[in-house]
């Protein structure tokens, strides 16, 4: 007997498999709707009855009826006693569900390219790269393993469970500043030796949005940005596509070259700086006393701001932290950007943005169009973790912790670098800049590596004629890892150097 149309499509069609955790008749089901949706089945069609369809499907007539029990709740199909099941258009048309589906997915291809034009860009081109390699070496971000998960869920449930979130949700425009920017302000001047305002600071997602906020606020094109020699490769993506010059200014053991920039560049010749002052990244040497004396008397003089990225000031094993440029700043020119939380998981982390009153307003216009809600429960549970003291205790904890992987990775280069490599034991961070004392081929010290399933990314190799470093992030390896990585990056070296 020749099969019906619609029994022939659905032999065409569906496909699903009975080894995935979704039970067949939700498979076969969705795809059912997909057809309705494309236009394969149209309304009032009389779908084959469950017999028939179990004898095409080859399943139980009871998952027949379950998938037309299922379509039917739905309001795809209509079931009519001694009749059958036809197909009838949704009450609700304007909310179709995008339904799952295998093989009528293949009948319909989604355009590859855009029928119109648009504006690439070159400059944010990705950085990520993909590996299968078992380690991997970072440019010196925290170890999620000393996160303390349960603590975590019991405090994040605790600030779903408050009262006065349901209020900041139904009145996000309140005219008075929240708990959380007050508690952080508080914060920030007791660690960072500030005299702020709630209407000196905004908090963002993160430091790169904080940067793509100022670079909106100061960039116009070609306008002129100095960084460091051997600067952040985000932070110069978002300044390229805002437009900007980039300048580069040479970096010593006392930092960025403040004396380079009087003797090359004039008066309002210069937008802005972009400055790791308490580490430089990648090079991880700070600023001088001195020298930030004279940058900020620089800033004034020839009319530049000073955007001040504080990256890792938690993160201090030997002495006091630096305080920040931002805290001697009397003019009006430093953007101060940090980062709170860096002890705590990456999706209850926040960045931060201290200026001047007035740029503050205008950076908040910018912030409501970008993220306008904003994250409460992050909020929340922040604002209580800094009044309760846990920020800093989990702070103490984790440094212990990395201090004692600094000085043991010091050891292992002791061990297998000491003769072909030169460093500096850093004062806090979670890097070393590790340079090579001749020139090699990175690249090919990374494929060598990898091939000995040790992954060394291109965001931390460092390579020009003057230059064959490395930032070598410590902070997420555990002695035995830091163990095995040494050893696979010197056995990588030993062979590019042999051939």
């Amino acid at each position: 007997m020749k099969d019906s149309p619609v029994s022939a499509l659905f032999k065409q069609l569906i496909d699903f498999d009975k080894s995935t955790s979704q039970p067949v008749y939700i498979q076969v089901a969705q795809q059912i709707i997909n057809a309705i949706q494309r236009g394969y089945l149209t309304k009032g069609t009389l779908l084959p009855g469950t017999r028939v369809l179990s004898q095409i499907l080859k399943v139980h007539r009871n998952t027949a009826v379950a998938i037309y029990e299922e379509l039917a709740s739905q309001d795809w199909v209509e079931i009519i006693p001694n009749k059958g099941t036809f197909v009838i258009e949704p009450a609700l048309k304007t909310t179709k569900i995008k339904a799952s589906s295998q093989k009528v997915n293949e009948a319909y291809n989604y355009a590859s390219t855009t029928g119109f034009p648009f504006q690439k860009s070159f400059h944010l081109a990705s950085t990520t790269q993909l590996t299968t390699s078992k380690y991997t070496i970072n440019d010196g971000k925290p170890d999620l393993r000393l996160h303390p998960v349960h603590q975590f869920s019991r405090w994040y449930s605790a600030a779903m469970k408050r009262k006065t979130l349901i209020k900041k949700w139904n009145r996000p425009n309140e005219s008075f500043y929240s708990l959380f920017e007050t508690q952080l302000c508080n914060y920030l001047n007791a660690t960072r030796n500030f005299h702020i305002k709630p209407n000196n600071l905004i908090s963002t997602r993160s430091t790169e949005m904080s940067l793509y906020i100022v670079s909106q606020l100061l960039i116009k094109q070609n306008d002129v940005v100095l960084v460091g020699s051997l600067s952040n490769y985000a932070a110069n993506m978002i300044f390229q596509e805002a437009g900007a010059s980039i300048k580069t200014i040479p970096v010593d053991a006392d930092g960025l070259d403040v004396d380079y920039i009087r003797k090359h560049f004039i008066k309002k010749s210069i937008r802005c700086i972009y400055i790791c002052a308490h580490r430089d990244y990648p090079t991880t040497v700070t600023l001088s006393t001195e020298r930030r004396l004279a940058l900020l008397q620089l800033a004034k003089e020839y009319g530049f701001a000073i955007i001040e990225d504080d990256y890792d000031y938690d993160f201090q094993y030997e002495g006091s932290a630096m305080l920040p440029m931002a805290s001697a700043d009397a003019n009006g020119m430093v953007i101060y950007l940090g980062k709170l939380g860096q002890s705590l998981f990456p999706s209850f982390q926040t960045g931060f943005m201290v200026a001047p009153e007035n740029l503050i307003s205008e950076a908040q216009n910018y912030l409501q169009l970008l993220d306008e809600q904003g994250d409460l429960i992050q909020q929340q549970m922040l604002s209580e973790l800094i009044n309760e003291g846990e920020i800093h205790r989990l702070m103490k904890k984790n440094i212990v912790v990395y201090k004692q992987r600094r000085d043991y990775l010091c050891e292992l280069l002791n061990e297998h670098f000491s003769k072909i490599a030169k460093w500096k034991t850093p004062s806090g961070g979670l890097a070393i800049w590790l340079e090579f004392q001749q020139q090699i081929s990175l690249v090919k010290l990374s494929s060598a590596a990898e091939k000995n399933d040790l992954f060394l990314p291109k965001t931390i190799l460092y390579q020009d004629k003057n230059t064959c470093a490395i930032r070598l992030g410590f902070g997420h390896l555990e002695m035995e890892e830091l163990t095995l990585v040494i050893k696979k990056m010197k056995n990588a070296y030993n062979k590019i150097v042999s051939i």
